[in-house]
């Protein structure tokens, strides 16, 4: 292969440089691009070459030449099965330092610039058992119904057993519903044969208000031994107050299909950020992170530099909540979402807190900005949280047509973010601020709020 002159099975030392997007070491051996799993910058690594590829190679460590201080004993049994946490042997102080690294590094590559304000990562005061939610597949292995997560790039099923970064009572629930699924003999689903009934258990609780609900994944719309099923659950789990079925009967790796039905209790489930209540359906999508979501958002509301006398569109809205949270500092709100149940309860919730300043309509930001923008709505400040794949085209077109004072944009992945940027740049913004947010520890994901002002406004930034 041109210009990669390693061999597959061939062992090198190799000095640790920086940090990968997806947790990995990286170092450079006579030029040559080098990803190491679980090596850390700084250490010195004897890797022996596993996978040859056109601009770049993959290694695994055979022995620690020169190990980093910081490195320490992941606590969690299958960290280097599961493939969910990339960190846990990275102790948390130096995680946020190679977090913002990767940042910096990333803009840097992007953007061509050094210059960029990028601030220390905001992480948590106690980086364990904070996901709010989990998605869990079934299978059946050795006559016992397994739950887990799938190793990286396999359908190896792993157990994984009390996750450490999952809330207790996330795992508590969900490994009571697999317990009683098992003594009641329900089908799982088997890929293969596309046979089965349920295919992933999910759960979602409120930290604030103590609200759990419970979503069984099922190939078919009704489940064997149904009514026996539900009285177990109720028995054996009182924090729950929503038990619903979601049918996805489809050959796909999608998890959630689009029907979902009541088995029991109420279809939302109720959840608090600091003085506002959310509805939440079962499909609809809330952060994972409830205590660093805060902190997330006083970021956009303290890089929005709102006045009160403010229009606000709040694109990629979801649920309404960076919306509702802005909506006391601003004149008017106008939210869209491409999910129409995600635009229902994002409505239901201005309604639950009392807000009348905000409206939603659905559609994709790439089409109702625009519109708007036509129709002759001149926004002060857009606040954007889209997908990883970053803002779409037509919607960065906007922002660069109307030349809104000042941009506000969320982003879980810093490559997208750098890049979207670097066009923003390029037509006359310039970034005032990224801001750092750690809303999974001990993962390599990143959360980025960031400020971007247009030149020709005369606000200061």
């Amino acid at each position: 292969m041109k210009g990669i002159r390693l061999k597959k099975g061939q062992v090198i030392d190799l000095p640790v440089r920086r940090l990968g997007i997806n947790g990995e070491g990286i170092g450079f051996y006579q030029k040559q691009v080098v990803f190491v799993e679980g090596a850390i910058p700084g250490e010195t690594v004897r890797t022996r070459i596993a996978e040859v590829y056109s601009k770049y190679v993959r290694g695994k460590i055979l022995q620690l030449k020169k190990a980093s201080p910081h490195r320490v004993k992941a606590p969690c049994p299958v960290f280097r099965e599961c493939g969910g946490c990339q960190l846990q042997h990275i102790n948390y102080p130096k995680q946020l330092e190679l977090k913002r690294e990767l940042v910096v590094e990333t803009f840097s590559r992007y953007t061509g610039r050094k210059d960029i304000p990028i601030q220390e990562t905001i992480g948590m005061e106690t980086p364990w058992n904070y996901r709010n939610k989990a998605q869990l597949p079934l299978k059946n292995l050795d006559s016992r119904l397994v739950m887990g997560l799938y190793a990286a790039g396999s359908h190896r099923l792993i157990d994984v057993g009390n996750c450490g970064v999952q809330h207790p009572l996330t795992n508590q629930i969900l490994e009571t519903t697999r317990k009683v699924l098992e003594e009641m003999s329900v089908p799982v689903y088997h890929e293969k044969k596309h046979r089965g009934t349920i295919r992933y258990l999910a759960t979602r609780i409120g930290l604030t208000t103590g609200e759990a609900q419970l979503i069984l994944i099922s190939r078919t719309s009704h489940l064997p031994y149904e009514a026996e099923v539900v009285r177990r659950l109720r028995e054996r789990l009182p924090q729950v107050v929503s038990i619903v079925v979601n049918v996805n009967p489809q050959r796909t790796s999608r998890v959630f299909g689009e029907k979902t039905r009541v088995l029991w209790g109420e279809e939302k489930m109720k959840e608090k950020l600091g003085s506002l209540t959310f509805a939440l359906s079962a499909p609809a999508f809330f952060q994972l992170n409830p205590v660093q979501t805060v902190k997330l958002y006083d970021e956009v509301k303290r890089l929005a530099g709102l006045t009160g006398r403010e229009t606000l569109v709040d694109a990629y809205c979801g649920s309404g909540t960076i919306g509702l949270w802005l909506a006391h500092k601003v004149k008017q709100v106008r939210g869209m979402d491409t999910v129409p149940e995600a635009i229902e309860d994002a409505r239901e919730n201005a309604r639950i807190n009392g807000i009348e300043n905000v409206t939603y309509d659905v559609g994709a930001a790439e089409n109702l900005l625009p519109d708007w923008l036509d129709q002759g709505f001149r926004p002060d400040v857009v606040v954007a949280d889209p997908p990883r794949t970053g803002l779409g085209k037509a919607f960065m077109e906007a922002l660069i047509r109307i030349q809104v004072p000042r941009f506000v944009y969320v982003s879980c992945n810093p490559s997208t973010l750098a890049k979207d940027c670097n066009r923003l740049i390029q037509s006359g913004y310039r970034v005032e601020a990224v801001v750092p947010v750690d809303m999974f520890p001990q993962t390599s994901q990143v959360e980025c709020c960031t400020l971007l002002v247009h030149e020709s406004s005369s606000r200061e930034g």
